[in-house]
């Protein structure tokens, strides 16, 4: 209930966008889990095309999220979502209907292309349109999105009983559907025309050291958080010796994160600096790889034993995400001008996510490395090192004075 108390005290374009975010989440989530398995048993394709057909996707996003960015900043972010949506629409639509090679390619891409056009304008327009709760706006937004992010999977999996196409046709009409949604209810705003060139605006974000600074610091953040879908499941499994496992980890995080994210940002919002509690939540995030360390390996004893630090592990990485994430989103936006705050979201998520694509990789090599050593506490440890620096790398920023100062509390009204 309170959440949607909480939304409510928004602009309509925001709760639209928040809901959006949900629906973005459950069409993602609905098919891309599932789109490597369905190249490789339902289509025949090797391991070496599969793994070109979704690095396209993925390169296609990550690399162009400064495009995207741009876009939003000088045509209006309203624009660009939609344009992102209606291609995640076609896309989707291609890998329903396209088995050839070229059609899957071309699938990747344009799925690709859309969450970098979508993705920071939509974080651009809710930042520009919350005002002063920007912090209360993207913790309702995380909400959203990690709802999104359950219920796609679950969809999916039972939509896979029928076939893939009947389940990428469903993520193609979730998308079909806000695209409508936004271009009715979305509203449009005016966009101030730019003074310089797209390239000069690129080269005054990438100006900007202690911005750059700042994203390669969230490194840890990135790398943690895709631990969700690779070494916290993969370690559940192993606990439990069920596939099933890895939706409790999902499960469990999703239930902790609808009842506490706006309590904790509400709370947090009010005591300390932002910059302390993003540094806070990077700790505590990567505390959570350590419980699962001591019993890495462990194949005796009850099972409950087994799966019990992986399930304590797993609430302490989303509570760390539930205290850094807003108040990462808030801060963004604040390095510099206000006509420059989709540059500033694209720019950061093609910095973080190529150093999250460095850390994934160092993830991969140490549970190779533990599978083959004995060392099955390896990348664990490994991630538990990369969140204690990302969160030493803010706190040093912090403390050099280079982050944004704190936004000034709103005036009381009649002042």
């Amino acid at each position: 209930m309170r959440t949607w108390r909480e939304m409510r005290q928004f602009p309509l374009a925001v709760q639209l966008l928040l809901v959006n975010q949900f629906g973005v989440n459950t069409g993602f989530y609905l098919l891309i889990p599932y789109l490597a398995t369905h190249l490789g048993e339902n289509l025949g394709l090797s391991a070496a095309v599969v793994g070109v057909v979704l690095g396209v996707r993925n390169l296609s996003q990550q690399g162009l999220f400064i495009i995207g960015g741009s876009a939003s900043d000088r045509l209006g972010a309203r624009g660009v979502i939609i344009a992102g949506c209606a291609l995640r629409t076609v896309g989707f639509a291609l890998f329903a209907l396209g088995d050839s090679l070229p059609v899957l390619l071309a699938a990747s891409v344009l799925s690709g292309f859309a969450g970098a056009l979508f993705n920071p304008a939509v974080r651009a327009y809710v930042s520009q349109e919350s005002g002063e709760r920007k912090a209360e706006a993207f913790a309702l937004f995380n909400v959203f999105a990690t709802a999104g992010a359950l219920v796609g999977p679950l969809l999916g999996s039972a939509l896979l009983l029928v076939d893939f196409r009947t389940s990428a046709l469903t993520a193609a009409a979730i998308f079909a559907v806000l695209t409508v949604a936004q271009a009715l209810v979305l509203p449009a705003r005016e966009v101030a025309p730019s003074k310089g060139t797209v390239l000069g605006d690129w080269r005054e974000v990438l100006g900007q050291r202690a911005f750059l600074a700042f994203a390669l610091a969230m490194v840890g953040m990135f790398t943690l958080e895709n631990q969700l879908y690779l070494l916290l499941p993969d370690g559940a499994r192993r606990a439990t010796g069920w596939d099933g496992a890895a939706g409790i980890v999902f499960l469990v995080g999703t239930l902790a994160n609808l009842a506490l994210q706006l309590r904790i940002t509400a709370a947090l919002k009010e005591r300390g600096n932002r910059a302390r509690w993003i540094a806070v939540g990077l700790g505590v995030m990567a505390l959570g790889f350590l419980p699962p360390a001591v019993v890495a390996g462990v194949s005796d004893g009850p099972t409950a034993l087994r799966v019990l630090p992986v399930l304590a592990g797993t609430l302490l990485l989303y509570l760390g995400v539930m205290v850094a994430q807003p108040f990462v989103m808030e801060l963004i936006p604040r390095f510099g001008r206000p006509e420059l705050t989709g540059t500033y979201f694209g720019i950061f998520y093609v910095v973080s996510g190529i150093a999250a694509a460095v850390g994934n990789a160092v993830v991969g090599w140490a549970m190779d490395t533990g599978e083959r050593g004995d060392v099955a506490w390896l990348p664990w440890v490994c991630c538990a090192a990369f969140g204690l620096l990302s969160a030493a790398g803010v706190a040093w920023l912090h403390r050099l004075g280079s982050l944004p100062s704190e936004p000034r509390a709103a005036a009381p009204a009649g002042v």
